[in-house]
């Protein structure tokens, strides 16, 4: 068979492909037509990560070889465009874009849906709570930094739930146009990447005047005015704005990644393998915390995640944030949460989700 004739074939394969993406749009709008009385959301996150997790398992048994990672986004897409025909749903983030919550917003809804930045995390979560946006995705914690305190503490009051989760590495460029370590002056980010790469900074740019910016893009818009300057972001960001990449992968610790959640209205339904947020203070007596803490195992409940933050308002008060396996409608949760309640001065479930994968 001559080249001729293979490129033929192909053609003919992508013209099946093609009809094939037809056809799935159209079943996705008879999705959307069976929900439009229900009030419910065509976007279903949970049956997307079934089938990119099912899609994934067959790539690598795939004869072709066919690269994981690469599946996962062609079917992203597809699922994006097929949904943003019926439902261009909208998701919120703290940009401008390029910055790392840009990356898991399009980790998550892939590249048809309608996204807004917002210069703070707090201004995404308002959004959410307002109605103004059908989704935000916020870092709520990163695993060298720990958690992310302006998302903790507004979800404490926010009218928002969790959605569901993602977790992406965060590889850290040094970016800027002066190549010379020794002649950099100044080097921006935002206070989550620079704590990242403190040890980078001391060692590499120990005379280097540290500056903090609103978002790892606003950083790198001072690193593009100031030749003697440079800034701490992401690629994608260094390739929005046409600087080069000085140094790639510059965090301290190699596994660094952030954990995101996606705010909704509304939390989301069992699958099996669920994750549930919750926060509750305690009242000043002896072995108050411990007693809490005691519920949870008395309900055969793993504890993921704990971590304490002042309270709003009052002095030398402070709320615990928890993450548990499984969710809030499983019997051994529900009871735990009833029992908290009784025991505790407040209780409130940020959400139940569908737990992410770790990369």
């Amino acid at each position: 068979m001559g080249l001729a004739d293979i490129r033929k074939r192909i053609d003919a394969v992508d013209e099946e492909i093609f009809e094939r993406i037809e056809r799935r749009a159209e079943l996705v709008r008879e999705v959307a037509s069976e929900r439009k009385d229900t009030g419910v959301l065509t976007h279903d996150p949970e049956r997307e990560r079934e089938i990119l997790a099912r899609f994934e398992a067959r790539a690598e048994s795939s004869r072709a070889g066919l690269p994981k990672a690469s599946i996962r986004e062609i079917y992203r897409e597809i699922m994006s465009a097929c949904l943003s025909i019926e439902q261009s749903h909208s998701v919120a983030y703290m940009g401008p874009p390029g910055t790392f919550s840009h990356i898991a917003a399009r980790n998550a809804f892939g590249l048809a849906a309608r996204y807004l930045d917002f210069p703070t995390i707090v201004n995404v979560i308002d959004q959410v709570a307002r109605g103004a946006v059908t989704y935000g995705v916020v870092p709520i914690e990163n695993s060298t930094e720990g958690g992310v305190t302006a998302t903790l503490d507004t979800l404490v009051e926010a009218d928002v739930m969790i959605r569901g989760e993602l977790v992406i590495e965060v590889a850290v460029c040094l970016i800027g146009r002066e190549s010379e370590l020794a002649k950099i002056r100044r080097v921006y980010s935002h206070p989550q990447p620079l704590a990242q790469c403190r040890l980078f900074l001391s060692q590499a740019l120990p005379n280097a005047e540290i500056v903090s910016s609103a978002s790892t893009t606003a950083a790198i818009h001072e690193a593009a005015i100031d030749d003697s300057a440079a800034a701490l972001g992401s690629r994608l960001a260094a390739e929005l704005y046409g600087l080069p990449v000085i140094r790639d992968g510059v965090q301290d610790r190699s596994q660094n990644a952030t954990r995101f959640v996606i705010l909704a209205k509304t939390d989301g339904p069992p699958t099996g393998n669920d994750k549930t947020s919750i926060v509750f203070s305690t009242p000043h007596a002896q072995g108050a915390l411990r007693r809490a803490l005691q519920i949870f195992d008395e309900e055969g409940i793993n504890l993921t995640r704990i971590e304490s933050r002042p309270a709003l308002n009052q002095r030398w008060e402070y709320v615990f944030f928890t993450d548990v396996l499984g969710h809030r409608s499983d019997e051994p949760v529900s009871r735990a949460i009833e029992r908290l309640k009784q025991s505790c001065a407040t209780v409130r479930v940020l959400g139940s989700y569908a737990r992410a994968d770790t990369p």
